[in-house]
């Protein structure tokens, strides 16, 4: 039987690359590849791909996210999340969101191909440190409005600007900064949106 598989990886050379790697495996096609997030759900619908392999850092959408709107609307397909970052926090969200494997860019040709005829399969498959470690860490203690004014202070937005950009008001977005900068043990909002990133909470 073969593998009917949909990739999502904004870097024009890597997507090429994965493609051509996996189009060179037994029983796999690559059916669909897309550059952005937002692209996944459409492609899905219209290729109707057994598995689809999304990383996590995409403009439009993020693999996660993308993700969970997959699992809705695409139930049949099921979810590899393939990324360069083997973060706790990214694995907890992942699964979350309804993805069955968590594999990092980094890991041999041959256990990508593995973890995806096991997803197929309806396996689960995660790297077993990884799992480890995102048991150790609990999960994020941050809310989605705190994580939601950490991103967006991204770009070095002040105040005023992330306020208007999420709606809410100055003081509403201070707020959050204290709570968030309180929850990850950090000095500022800077140090908040470093620690909270290589915990891969955001």
């Amino acid at each position: 039987m073969t593998i009917r598989l949909l990739l999502a990886e904004d870097q024009e050379l890597v997507r090429t690359a994965l493609c051509a790697l996996l189009d060179l495996e037994d029983g796999f096609e690559v059916v669909a590849a897309v550059g952005r997030g937002d692209q996944v759900t459409d492609a899905a619908l219209a290729h109707r791909p057994d598995v689809a392999l999304l990383d996590i850092e995409m403009p439009g959408l993020d693999g996660l996210a993308a993700a969970a709107v997959l699992s809705h609307q695409v139930p049949g397909c099921r979810v590899v999340i393939l990324t360069t970052f083997g973060r706790a926090g990214y694995l907890r969200r992942a699964m979350e969101a309804g993805a069955l494997g968590f594999v990092v860019k980094d890991a041999p040709a041959e256990v990508l191909a593995d973890a995806i005829r096991r997803v197929a399969a309806g396996e689960r498959v995660v790297d077993p440190e990884l799992a480890a470690a995102t048991l150790a860490a609990g999960a994020s203690p941050l809310t989605a409005r705190e994580r939601d004014v950490l991103n967006a202070s991204r770009s070095g937005a002040g105040v005023a600007e992330i306020a208007a950009k999420l709606y809410l008001s100055e003081g509403t977005v201070r707020n959050y900064f204290s709570s968030a900068i309180a929850k990850t043990a950090t000095r500022n909002r800077t140090e908040a949106l470093r620690t909270a990133d290589e915990r891969g909470w955001l």
